[in-house]
């Protein structure tokens, strides 16, 4: 594994890494779990010196937000950041305001998804067994579609945006270096995009990325891959929705932030509805899925503390992901 680059803050230090579950009663019965080898620790943390977040994906809009500050209150579950799948286009410039103040107030990042996306629109070979482009932005109204959402949230206020295309992705980076959207603004590529090996996943990140989901079917090995070349943080679905694999992944979570880091835990649910586009037809099972993310978190969080695995977590209000590495920009054509 290579050094760190200097930009990069350490990791937790090698050898150092959390119990395996039932270690004590199964070692004796000569079951002992491989010892963790130091190599595969990560050695990237977030700027704050954590080396994981929390996510609470597809909530909606207000009133969903509103239900996972509830429970989360309830049930005592920090959120460093929340996503929503429908879309900027899908809010009202009220409901996106109601969602930035309520975010602001509790430390928590909004990320919203930019733009028209391949599965919606009218082309046939999304419909068809290869799956097409999949959500890719299909022609250049598409991708205009997607730039003009992003512009559009950060004046309201949002500072993360969620990506579904390459394309977009680049030129959301362009945008952000060049000041039409704030510097701060984060960009988010979504998993049902995720890259599969290490190459894709750098490329991603010199694209402009600052978080990047995987698919939650990638092995241990897989995420100690990517770490060798890339330390742009990792989203990965602890419990993937059922169009992404429905994979429970609850009892690798400690060794998905040791091998994974920096990382952003994300209560996803399997077993339940989709909800996207998002409406009032929906609201329901919005509100119970929201609901039960939440709890699905608190069930990740005491695992987590009985492996002793718990420490190491971001403080809320951090969402920054450091310094990385990007593609040299093109010049300007006037």
């Amino acid at each position: 594994m290579p050094t760190p680059s200097p930009s990069a803050e350490p990791g937790p230090a090698a050898g150092t890494g959390p119990r395996h579950p039932a270690a004590h009663v199964l070692a004796p019965l000569g079951h002992a779990a491989p010892a963790d080898n130091p190599a595969d620790t990560s050695p990237y943390a977030f700027p704050d010196g954590g080396t994981w977040r929390t996510e609470v994906p597809s909530v909606e809009g207000p009133e969903a937000l509103a239900t996972v500050f509830k429970e989360a209150g309830r049930l005592d579950v920090p959120i460093h950041r929340v996503s929503q799948g429908s879309g900027v286009w899908m809010l009202s410039d009220t409901e996106i305001t109601e969602m930035v103040e309520s975010c602001a107030e509790r430390d928590t990042e909004l990320c919203l998804f930019t733009g028209p996306r391949g599965t919606w629109d009218i082309g046939g070979a999304t419909r068809s067994d290869s799956g097409g482009g999949g959500l890719r932005a299909r022609g250049q109204e598409a991708v205009a579609g997607c730039v003009e959402d992003a512009l559009r949230a950060v004046e309201l206020g949002v500072r993360c945006l969620l990506v579904a295309d390459e394309g977009v992705l680049w030129l959301l980076h362009r945008l952000r270096t060049e000041g039409a959207l704030p510097a701060e603004t984060t960009l988010k590529v979504s998993a049902l995009i995720g890259p599969v090996n290490p190459a894709a996943y750098e490329v991603y990140e010199r694209l402009g990325a600052d978080s990047v989901n995987v698919p939650s079917d990638l092995t241990l090995d897989h995420l100690t891959q990517i770490r060798r070349v890339s330390r742009a943080p990792m989203d990965f679905y602890i419990e993937a929705p059922d169009d992404l694999g429905g994979y429970i992944r609850m009892y690798d979570a400690a060794q998905l932030i040791r091998r994974g880091a920096p990382l952003y835990l994300k209560f996803g649910l399997s077993r339940s509805p989709g909800i996207y586009p998002y409406g009032a037809q929906l609201r329901e099972t919005a509100l119970n899925s929201a609901r039960e993310r939440v709890r699905r978190g608190r069930l990740v969080l005491d695992l987590l503390a009985r492996l002793g695995a718990d420490g190491g977590m971001s403080p809320l209000g951090s969402r920054l992901p450091g310094e990385l590495r990007r593609f040299p920009l093109p010049e300007r054509t006037n």
